[in-house]
Protein backbone atom coordinates (compact mmCIF):
# COMPACT_ATOMS: atom_id res chain seq x y z
CA UNK A 1 0.00 0.00 0.00
CA UNK A 2 1.27 4.07 -0.69
CA UNK A 3 2.50 5.10 2.36
CA UNK A 4 0.26 8.67 0.76
CA UNK A 5 -3.38 9.22 2.54
CA UNK A 6 -5.20 11.29 0.29
CA UNK A 7 -6.49 14.42 2.25
CA UNK A 8 -9.63 15.43 3.78
CA UNK A 9 -10.90 11.63 3.23
CA UNK A 10 -13.52 12.40 5.47
CA UNK A 11 -15.60 15.08 2.90
CA UNK A 12 -15.26 12.57 0.22
CA UNK A 13 -17.97 9.67 0.07
CA UNK A 14 -17.10 5.86 -1.36
CA UNK A 15 -19.81 6.87 -3.88
CA UNK A 16 -17.74 9.99 -4.82
CA UNK A 17 -14.36 8.47 -5.10
CA UNK A 18 -16.35 5.93 -7.66
CA UNK A 19 -17.72 8.09 -9.57
CA UNK A 20 -14.55 9.73 -9.95
CA UNK A 21 -13.08 6.34 -11.32
CA UNK A 22 -15.96 5.45 -13.61
CA UNK A 23 -15.20 9.26 -15.25
CA UNK A 24 -11.80 8.19 -15.83
CA UNK A 25 -12.98 5.29 -18.01
CA UNK A 26 -13.28 7.42 -20.45
CA UNK A 27 -10.33 10.01 -20.74
CA UNK A 28 -8.94 9.98 -23.47
CA UNK A 29 -11.44 8.49 -25.51
CA UNK A 30 -12.44 11.37 -28.03
CA UNK A 31 -15.65 11.89 -29.53
CA UNK A 32 -17.06 8.21 -28.88
CA UNK A 33 -20.52 7.76 -27.57
CA UNK A 34 -20.58 6.87 -23.67
CA UNK A 35 -23.46 4.45 -22.63
CA UNK A 36 -23.38 4.07 -18.69
CA UNK A 37 -25.37 1.68 -17.17
CA UNK A 38 -26.16 2.72 -13.25
CA UNK A 39 -26.21 5.31 -11.11
CA UNK A 40 -22.60 5.72 -10.33
CA UNK A 41 -21.30 5.62 -13.95
CA UNK A 42 -23.85 7.99 -15.67
CA UNK A 43 -22.96 10.55 -13.04
CA UNK A 44 -19.13 9.26 -13.69
CA UNK A 45 -19.96 10.00 -17.64
CA UNK A 46 -21.37 13.40 -17.31
CA UNK A 47 -18.34 14.55 -14.94
CA UNK A 48 -16.25 13.71 -18.11
CA UNK A 49 -18.31 15.38 -20.13
CA UNK A 50 -17.89 18.28 -18.06
CA UNK A 51 -14.48 18.09 -17.74
CA UNK A 52 -11.58 16.27 -19.47
CA UNK A 53 -13.67 14.66 -22.02
CA UNK A 54 -16.06 17.35 -23.97
CA UNK A 55 -15.98 15.69 -27.00
CA UNK A 56 -17.64 12.68 -25.28
CA UNK A 57 -21.59 11.81 -27.06
CA UNK A 58 -23.76 11.18 -24.38
CA UNK A 59 -27.36 9.73 -24.96
CA UNK A 60 -30.72 9.31 -23.28
CA UNK A 61 -30.72 5.81 -23.83
CA UNK A 62 -33.82 5.98 -26.44
CA UNK A 63 -32.91 8.25 -29.40
CA UNK A 64 -31.40 11.67 -28.67
CA UNK A 65 -28.07 13.07 -28.13
CA UNK A 66 -27.82 14.94 -24.74
CA UNK A 67 -25.75 17.45 -23.17
CA UNK A 68 -24.33 16.61 -20.11
CA UNK A 69 -27.06 18.26 -17.86
CA UNK A 70 -30.37 16.35 -20.28
CA UNK A 71 -30.61 18.69 -22.89
CA UNK A 72 -31.43 17.48 -26.27
CA UNK A 73 -28.75 18.38 -28.63
CA UNK A 74 -29.24 16.16 -31.85
CA UNK A 75 -30.95 12.92 -32.82
CA UNK A 76 -29.41 9.14 -32.97
CA UNK A 77 -31.35 7.11 -35.52
CA UNK A 78 -30.74 2.94 -34.71
CA UNK A 79 -28.88 2.74 -37.49
CA UNK A 80 -26.59 5.46 -36.73
CA UNK A 81 -25.86 4.00 -33.30
CA UNK A 82 -25.49 0.79 -34.83
CA UNK A 83 -22.43 2.33 -37.07
CA UNK A 84 -20.94 3.19 -33.23
CA UNK A 85 -21.53 0.17 -31.47
CA UNK A 86 -19.64 -1.88 -34.08
CA UNK A 87 -17.18 0.40 -35.34
CA UNK A 88 -15.48 0.43 -31.96
CA UNK A 89 -17.01 3.74 -31.37
CA UNK A 90 -18.97 3.49 -28.36
CA UNK A 91 -17.52 2.48 -24.83
CA UNK A 92 -20.58 0.73 -22.47
CA UNK A 93 -20.29 0.54 -19.27
CA UNK A 94 -22.24 -2.42 -17.86
CA UNK A 95 -23.10 -4.52 -14.54
CA UNK A 96 -22.14 -7.96 -14.33
CA UNK A 97 -23.90 -10.70 -12.22
CA UNK A 98 -20.56 -12.64 -12.44
CA UNK A 99 -17.09 -11.42 -14.29
CA UNK A 100 -14.09 -13.62 -13.98
CA UNK A 101 -10.09 -13.27 -14.31
CA UNK A 102 -10.37 -12.38 -18.08
CA UNK A 103 -13.11 -10.22 -17.88
CA UNK A 104 -15.66 -12.87 -19.20
CA UNK A 105 -19.43 -11.38 -17.99
CA UNK A 106 -22.28 -12.83 -17.43
CA UNK A 107 -25.87 -11.39 -16.53
CA UNK A 108 -28.09 -14.75 -17.81
CA UNK A 109 -28.27 -17.18 -15.53
CA UNK A 110 -26.37 -18.61 -12.11
CA UNK A 111 -25.60 -22.60 -12.60
CA UNK A 112 -26.11 -24.70 -15.74
CA UNK A 113 -27.65 -22.44 -18.34
CA UNK A 114 -30.48 -25.56 -19.17
CA UNK A 115 -30.91 -25.64 -16.02
CA UNK A 116 -29.96 -22.90 -14.00
CA UNK A 117 -30.91 -22.48 -9.92
CA UNK A 118 -31.45 -18.37 -11.64
CA UNK A 119 -32.20 -16.82 -14.27
CA UNK A 120 -30.81 -13.40 -14.91
CA UNK A 121 -31.50 -10.46 -17.63
CA UNK A 122 -30.26 -12.96 -20.22
CA UNK A 123 -27.74 -12.62 -22.44
CA UNK A 124 -29.11 -9.42 -24.72
CA UNK A 125 -26.57 -8.24 -27.22
CA UNK A 126 -23.77 -8.16 -24.70
CA UNK A 127 -21.68 -10.91 -26.95
CA UNK A 128 -21.76 -8.62 -30.18
CA UNK A 129 -21.08 -5.62 -28.47
CA UNK A 130 -18.22 -6.37 -26.34
CA UNK A 131 -16.70 -7.92 -29.01
CA UNK A 132 -17.19 -4.77 -31.42
CA UNK A 133 -16.48 -1.54 -28.84
CA UNK A 134 -14.75 -1.12 -25.50
CA UNK A 135 -16.63 -1.90 -22.53
CA UNK A 136 -16.05 -1.52 -18.57
CA UNK A 137 -17.96 -2.37 -15.77
CA UNK A 138 -19.45 -1.03 -12.62
CA UNK A 139 -20.09 -3.71 -9.92
CA UNK A 140 -21.53 -1.68 -6.76
CA UNK A 141 -20.62 -4.85 -4.14
CA UNK A 142 -17.43 -6.63 -4.53
CA UNK A 143 -17.63 -10.49 -3.28
CA UNK A 144 -16.91 -13.70 -3.95
CA UNK A 145 -20.21 -14.29 -5.54
CA UNK A 146 -19.53 -11.50 -8.11
CA UNK A 147 -15.51 -11.80 -8.59
CA UNK A 148 -15.58 -15.81 -9.57
CA UNK A 149 -12.68 -18.24 -11.11
CA UNK A 150 -15.45 -18.84 -13.88
CA UNK A 151 -18.67 -17.36 -14.77
CA UNK A 152 -21.63 -19.80 -15.41
CA UNK A 153 -22.36 -18.46 -18.44
CA UNK A 154 -20.59 -16.03 -20.78
CA UNK A 155 -22.34 -12.72 -22.29
CA UNK A 156 -19.58 -10.14 -22.35
CA UNK A 157 -16.76 -11.32 -23.56
CA UNK A 158 -13.38 -11.39 -21.87
CA UNK A 159 -9.33 -11.24 -23.17
CA UNK A 160 -9.03 -15.31 -23.11
CA UNK A 161 -12.48 -15.60 -25.84
CA UNK A 162 -11.81 -12.21 -27.95
CA UNK A 163 -9.01 -13.65 -30.30
CA UNK A 164 -9.56 -11.36 -33.95
CA UNK A 165 -12.00 -9.00 -32.74
CA UNK A 166 -10.10 -5.80 -33.30
CA UNK A 167 -12.31 -3.37 -31.29
CA UNK A 168 -12.31 -5.60 -27.87
CA UNK A 169 -11.00 -3.93 -25.45
CA UNK A 170 -11.87 -3.60 -21.18
CA UNK A 171 -10.66 -0.27 -20.08
CA UNK A 172 -11.26 -0.75 -16.38
CA UNK A 173 -13.37 -2.49 -14.04
CA UNK A 174 -15.02 -0.21 -10.87
CA UNK A 175 -16.00 -1.96 -7.56
CA UNK A 176 -17.78 -0.32 -4.68
CA UNK A 177 -13.83 -1.69 -3.05
CA UNK A 178 -11.50 0.02 -5.87
CA UNK A 179 -10.27 -0.19 -9.91
CA UNK A 180 -9.07 -2.78 -11.76
CA UNK A 181 -7.68 -3.55 -15.48
CA UNK A 182 -6.27 -6.10 -17.41
CA UNK A 183 -2.76 -4.68 -18.25
CA UNK A 184 -1.01 -7.96 -17.81
CA UNK A 185 1.12 -9.84 -19.78
CA UNK A 186 -1.96 -13.00 -19.49
CA UNK A 187 -4.40 -10.49 -19.68
CA UNK A 188 -5.96 -11.17 -16.47
CA UNK A 189 -7.52 -9.16 -13.56
CA UNK A 190 -5.09 -6.66 -11.82
CA UNK A 191 -5.54 -4.53 -9.01
CA UNK A 192 -4.85 -0.85 -9.65
CA UNK A 193 -6.41 1.29 -7.03
CA UNK A 194 -8.33 1.14 -3.36
CA UNK A 195 -10.27 3.40 -2.58
CA UNK A 196 -10.22 5.41 0.79
CA UNK A 197 -10.77 3.07 3.62
CA UNK A 198 -10.23 0.03 1.75
CA UNK A 199 -7.21 -2.27 1.92
CA UNK A 200 -5.39 -4.61 -0.27
CA UNK A 201 -6.52 -7.47 2.06
CA UNK A 202 -9.92 -6.72 1.82
CA UNK A 203 -9.92 -7.00 -1.80
CA UNK A 204 -8.40 -10.03 -1.97
CA UNK A 205 -10.80 -11.74 0.49
CA UNK A 206 -13.35 -10.72 -1.59
CA UNK A 207 -12.12 -11.97 -4.86
CA UNK A 208 -12.60 -15.56 -6.26
CA UNK A 209 -9.72 -15.65 -7.77
CA UNK A 210 -6.20 -14.52 -7.50
CA UNK A 211 -5.63 -10.98 -8.47
CA UNK A 212 -2.18 -9.46 -9.77
CA UNK A 213 -1.69 -6.84 -6.77
CA UNK A 214 1.82 -4.87 -7.57
CA UNK A 215 3.83 -4.20 -4.94
CA UNK A 216 2.80 -0.60 -4.58
CA UNK A 217 -1.14 -0.48 -4.99
CA UNK A 218 -2.22 3.41 -4.43
CA UNK A 219 -5.78 5.23 -3.52
CA UNK A 220 -8.17 6.25 -5.90
CA UNK A 221 -7.65 9.38 -7.03
CA UNK A 222 -9.63 12.11 -4.94
CA UNK A 223 -12.31 13.69 -7.10
CA UNK A 224 -11.23 17.70 -7.18
CA UNK A 225 -12.81 20.30 -5.55
CA UNK A 226 -14.48 21.24 -8.73
CA UNK A 227 -15.36 18.14 -9.81
CA UNK A 228 -17.00 17.46 -6.13
CA UNK A 229 -19.09 20.98 -6.63
CA UNK A 230 -20.24 19.22 -10.22
CA UNK A 231 -20.96 16.21 -8.45
CA UNK A 232 -23.01 17.51 -5.49
CA UNK A 233 -24.30 20.77 -6.63
CA UNK A 234 -24.81 20.67 -10.54
CA UNK A 235 -25.08 16.59 -12.09
CA UNK A 236 -26.42 14.22 -8.77
CA UNK A 237 -27.67 17.09 -6.23
CA UNK A 238 -30.25 14.43 -4.89
CA UNK A 239 -27.67 12.10 -3.96
CA UNK A 240 -29.13 9.09 -5.80
CA UNK A 241 -25.21 8.07 -6.55
CA UNK A 242 -25.55 6.66 -2.28
CA UNK A 243 -28.47 4.14 -3.66
CA UNK A 244 -25.61 2.01 -5.26
CA UNK A 245 -22.47 2.86 -2.91
CA UNK A 246 -24.19 4.02 0.66
CA UNK A 247 -20.88 4.85 2.74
Amino acid sequence: MSEATPAADGVVSRAEYCVVACAEAWRGGGEILASPMGLVPSTGARLAARTFAPDLLLTDGEAMITNPDGTVEGWLPYRKHLELVTGGRRHVMMGASQIDRYGNQNISCIGDWAKPTRQLLGVRGAPVNTLNNPTSYWIPKHSRRVFVEKVDMVCGVGYDHAAGAPYHRIPRVVSDLGVFDFATPGRTMRLVSVHPGVTVEQVREATGFDLVIPDEVPYTRRPSDAELRLIREVIDPDNTRAREVPL
